[in-house]
C-alpha cells in the first residue's frame, strides 16, 4: 500500500465564507511536505478535512486510497497533532495515552516508549492541566506517534518549543521521512520549513500557491536586487536613468541620510531588473555619484512573503 494524501478539488464553506477552494495537491511517503501559508489561510481547515473531521462542500481527500473515516483503529494508520490544547487537563499524561492505546488497541509499552522519546518519561503521572505549552505539543507527538503510523500530520508543531525543542523536532521530522513515512507539516513561517522540508504546498485564502520541491521553491529567492547610495540631490535623476533602462527602482526608507542610513545628504535606491555593473556604467555615463552599490539576494522567507501578500487575511494597521 501507498501511504499517500491525496486532495482533488477539495472545497469548504461555512455560509457564503469559502475556507477551502478547489484545492489539489499530493503528499507522499518518504517526505517532509510543508504545508505553508498566512493565518486564516485555510490549513487547520484542511487539515480537518483530511481527518475527516469537517465534512466537505465538494472534492475528496484520501488517505492510504480511502477515506480515513473508513479507516479502523485509526491511530495505526494516521497520526495527527492539530492542537496541543485539545486533551482532558486532569488526566496525566500516561493515563491520556494509556485510554487511546486501549481504545485503538496498540500495546501499551507504546505508551512508555512514546514518551521517553519526547522527554515526558519524568512527568508521565503528573496531570496535563499543568503542564506549559512546550510540554503539551511534545505530549501531542508522542500522540500522533503512538499506534507507530505510516501517515503524520503536524499543525503547527514548533510554537511553545525552546530552541532545543525545535531543534529536536526538526530531527524527528527528518526521522520519520527517512523511514518510508508521510510527513505532513503545517506552518505559517517559512523559516520554520527551511531546514526540514523537501516539499512545499502554499495556499492562500483556501486556494492554491504553490505546490513543488524546496529546491524549486528556493528559485523564487533567486531575484536579484542591487541597493544604490547617491547624494539626495542626484536622486531623482538617477532614478529617471535607472526605469529609462526599465529597472524598477524603490527609494528606501533610510533614503534621507547617507546610504548607511547616517548623516545628511545622502539617498538610498533599491533597484531590481539591472545588475550592478550596468548600474554603475550608467551613473557614470550620466557622471552621477555613487557612494554604494550592494548587490542583495531575496530569501526564502522574502519569496514566501511575496507569494502570499495578497492572500493575507489579517494585516497590521491596514484593514482590508
Amino acid at each position: 500500500m501507498v501511504h499517500v494524501i491525496e486532495v482533488k478539488e477539495l472545497t469548504k464553506r461555512y455560509g457564503v465564507h469559502t475556507a477551502v477552494d478547489a484545492l489539489s495537491f499530493t503528499v507522499r511517503p518518504g517526505r517532509v511536505t510543508g504545508f505553508l501559508g498566512p493565518n486564516g489561510a485555510g490549513k487547520s481547515t484542511t487539515l480537518r478535512l483530511i481527518l475527516g473531521l469537517h465534512e466537505p462542500t465538494g472534492g475528496s481527500v484520501t488517505v492510504c486510497g480511502q477515506p480515513f473515516r473508513e479507516c479502523p483503529r485509526g491511530l495505526r494508520h494516521v497520526g495527527a497533532l492539530l492542537d496541543a490544547h485539545e486533551v482532558h487537563g486532569g488526566r496525566s499524561a500516561s493515563a491520556h495515552l494509556g485510554a487511546l492505546a486501549r481504545s485503538n488497541r496498540i500495546p501499551r509499552r507504546r505508551v512508555d516508549e512514546v514518551l521517553r522519546e519526547v522527554g515526558l518519561a519524568e512527568v508521565a503521572r503528573r496531570r496535563i492541566g499543568g503542564f506549559s505549552l512546550g510540554m503539551k505539543q511534545r505530549l501531542g507527538i508522542a500522540t500522533a506517534l503512538l499506534g507507530d503510523p505510516p501517515v503524520l500530520l503536524f499543525d503547527e508543531p514548533l510554537n511553545g518549543l525552546d530552541p532545543e525543542g525545535v531543534k529536536w523536532v526538526r530531527g524527528l521530522f527528518r526521522r520519520l521521512a527517512a523511514e518510508g513515512r508521510t510527513v505532513f507539516v503545517s506552518s505559517h513561517l517559512m523559516s520554520e520549513m527551511e531546514h526540514t522540508a523537501d516539499d512545499l504546498v502554499v495556499i492562500g485564502r483556501g486556494a492554491l500557491l504553490a505546490a513543488e520541491t524546496l529546491t524549486e521553491f528556493s528559485a523564487r529567492g533567486d531575484r536579484r536586487t542591487v541597493r544604490v547610495g547617491t547624494r539626495n540631490a542626484d536622486v531623482a535623476a538617477l532614478t529617471a536613468v535607472l526605469t529609462g533602462e526599465g529597472a524598477t527602482v524603490r527609494r528606501d526608507a533610510d533614503g534621507d541620510g547617507n546610504a548607511d542610513g547616517s548623516g545628511e545628504g545622502g539617498g538610498a535606491l533599491t533597484v531590481t531588473g539591472l545588475d550592478a555593473a550596468r548600474i554603475g556604467d550608467l551613473a557614470c555615463h550620466h557622471r552621477l555619484p555613487l557612494h554604494e552599490l550592494t548587490v542583495r539576494t531575496a530569501s526564502l522567507e522574502e519569496a514566501f512573503m511575496e507569494l502570499t501578500a495578497d492572500s493575507v487575511e489579517y494585516l497590521a494597521g491596514e484593514p482590508r
